[in-house]
């Protein structure tokens, strides 16, 4: 199979990496979203085989014995997210580019993969209190698992320098008018 390329968004919870990344979809026909593999339960309406592929943990594992992932990650206890291969493999079969909306290690792990193939974008808040006000807004977590992702968010902010391009994210219309720019430059390559 031929390769295609990749566009990686990766950032904290709650930086506004899938805002950006579905509005990027609405405009770029040429791409389409790597659905993600995921131990965690689905939250409000998010649908299998649409917004994550939800599987067991046991079924997790089992395809990471079988490495049936380009890459995964445990980013929260007990919770995994992973790219399977046969979806990389799809994406690109039907000739369209292949867009990540990835946790901020699972997008290094791609990037070092698919180095000269992909262009790794790292989605920066305006400031951890701005996101925690966001992770806090969803109102989809308990107050521990917000204690989690902030954390978890204060040292993903570290990594912002292994990506190709530092996206601030201070207006959500600017950020997604900047993003548009930025892949349809890659593209053109």
């Amino acid at each position: 199979m031929e390769e295609g390329k990749l566009i990686i968004f990766s950032a904290p919870s709650g930086a506004g990496k899938t805002t950006i990344v579905q509005h990027l979809l609405t405009k770029i026909p040429q791409l389409e979203f790597s659905i993600s593999a995921t131990t965690r339960k689905p939250r409000g309406d998010e649908k299998d085989g649409a917004d994550y592929y939800f599987i067991s943990k046991e079924e997790f594992l089992h395809r990471i014995a079988k490495k049936h992932f380009v890459e995964f990650e445990e980013v929260y206890s007990g919770t995994f997210y992973g790219t399977l291969r046969t979806e990389i493999d799809r994406i690109w079969s039907d000739g369209k580019v292949v867009i990540f909306d990835i946790d901020v290690e699972g997008g290094l792990h791609l990037k070092r993969k698919y180095d000269g193939a992909a262009l790794a974008i790292f989605v920066q808040p305006p400031s951890l209190e701005v996101l925690k006000q966001r992770l806090a807004g969803r109102g989809t977590d308990s107050p521990e698992k917000l204690q989690e992702r902030f954390e978890k968010a204060a040292k993903e902010l570290n990594y912002a320098p292994q990506f190709d391009i530092i996206l601030k994210n201070n207006d959500l219309q600017t950020a997604c008018a900047e993003a548009e720019d930025l892949v349809l430059n890659f593209l053109k390559n």
